[in-house]
């Protein structure tokens, strides 16, 4: 079976490195047919209406964040791992064109360079930007889950109601969440079952400033999936606190301690 391996919301620079660098490594070893990112790759926090009419409005970082989130994501990946790299656009991935085209708009309309896939340089890396509701295995469709209304609190309730208006199994991330949610119909016996699925989040909660007046049901992990002629099965894997988690049946990126203290890797003086 086909292997597929999907990431969502990391939201470089606000990134959690240790769970990042794992989840790279891990498709270093893992070698999965496809890697899908759907979307908020970059957070992108100056062009946004959070930073409106604020210092950080004229800061000047979307080039920096950038050449960071090539750092960082696009080079340690095609470090190790030469299959298809699809990538879909989230609300934060697009915040700098909307900026342009908002504010500038006679400059907007003839701009390329802003747009997402020129500034993380694609063609350079071999990645393909993917369409919302793109159908990566039969009877799923991938979304990075702003392109329609509606969330809900509830873990894998916001892809579900998802799945339910497109027809057909979703992936999604947006929310944060990390759960696999079904909805059956049918009678007589004859069910058809679609599934919408929330593939978590890999970034470092204490950068979100947002989240100071209280707790959000945000869940850390990513998704796998057993791609066959005819369906999918999907996994949600989860990411513990010190970035690592388990595919099957074997840790990835586990913390030895020992006395209290990290233990040294191999190689490395006591």
């Amino acid at each position: 079976m086909r292997r597929i391996v999907v990431i969502s919301d990391i939201q470089i620079p606000f990134e959690d490195k240790r769970a990042l660098r794992n989840v790279i490594n891990f498709v270093g070893e893992y070698q999965p047919d496809e890697v899908i990112q759907i979307g908020d790759l970059v957070d992108y926090p100056a062009p946004s209406r959070w930073s409106a009419g604020t210092r950080a409005e004229f800061e000047g970082n979307v080039i920096r964040d950038s050449e960071y989130a090539k750092r960082v994501f696009m080079e340690p990946l095609r470090a190790v791992y030469n299959g298809p790299i699809r990538v879909l656009e989230g609300n934060h991935d697009e915040r700098p064109r909307k900026y342009l085209s908002a504010r500038a708009p006679a400059l907007a309309a003839e701009d390329q360079f802003y747009r997402f896939e020129n500034l993380l340089d694609f063609q350079s890396y071999g990645v393909d930007l993917v369409e919302p509701y793109y159908q990566f295995a039969p009877g799923w469709v991938a979304i990075h889950g702003h392109e329609s209304p509606g969330l809900n609190q509830v873990p894998g309730a916001t892809a579900r109601m998802k799945a339910i208006k497109a027809g057909v199994s979703v992936v999604m991330g947006h929310t944060h969440r990390l759960a696999i949610s079904p909805h059956t119909t049918g009678h007589n016996g004859k069910l058809k079952t679609i599934y919408g699925f929330e593939v978590g989040h890999l970034m470092d909660v204490k950068q979100a400033g947002y989240l100071k007046n209280g707790p959000a049901n945000w869940q850390k992990g990513f998704g796998l999936f057993y791609v066959g002629k005819s369906g999918a099965t999907p996994h949600a894997i989860p990411v513990e606190a010190d970035g690592s988690f388990v595919v099957e049946g074997e840790r990835y990126g586990e913390i030895k301690r020992s006395g209290g203290r990290f233990a040294p890797k191999k190689g490395e003086p006591e």
